[in-house]
């Protein structure tokens, strides 16, 4: 292996820790993990947490890089993943929104005093709708 190589190999590996730093930093700072925490009452545990969230992001760039594949248990097992990664993406959404205070500014621009919690109830259901229409019609093969 030539020293070309090798310097390619560790500012790659450096670049790629930089960039999921900032991606774990960007979601600590909007929320998502205390915001979670708090929600379930699981303050005890927050050792747990940096623990998995450390494992999983790893876990994720290894599954990523090296191209492994997963045995995620067929059907059942890629619908708990999907829905898994549909909750955290639907935190993380929920989350950057509270931050940048989009909500207050919806509620203004369509007038609404009561029931946001039904208008976003009713985009998470058409995005779901969409979503298995897409897929149960074989688009997404």
């Amino acid at each position: 292996m030539s020293l070309k190589m090798v310097f390619l190999a560790v500012f790659g590996l450096c670049a790629g820790g930089i960039i999921a730093a900032g991606v774990f930093a960007f979601l600590a700072i909007i929320g998502v993990f205390p915001r979670l925490i708090g929600k379930t009452g699981t303050k005890s545990h927050i050792m747990l947490y940096e623990t998995m969230i450390i494992l999983g992001g790893a876990a994720g760039n290894g599954a990523d890089l090296f191209e492994f594949p997963i045995p995620a248990g067929g059907t059942w097992g890629l619908a708990v993943f999907g829905t898994s990664v549909g909750i955290f993406v639907g935190c993380l959404v929920m989350s950057l929104a509270e931050t940048l205070k989009t909500l207050p500014v919806i509620n203004r621009r369509i007038h609404l005093s009561v029931g946001l919690q039904y208008v976003i109830l009713a985009v998470g259901l058409g995005k779901m709708a969409g979503a298995l229409l897409y897929f149960s019609a074989g688009m997404g093969a």
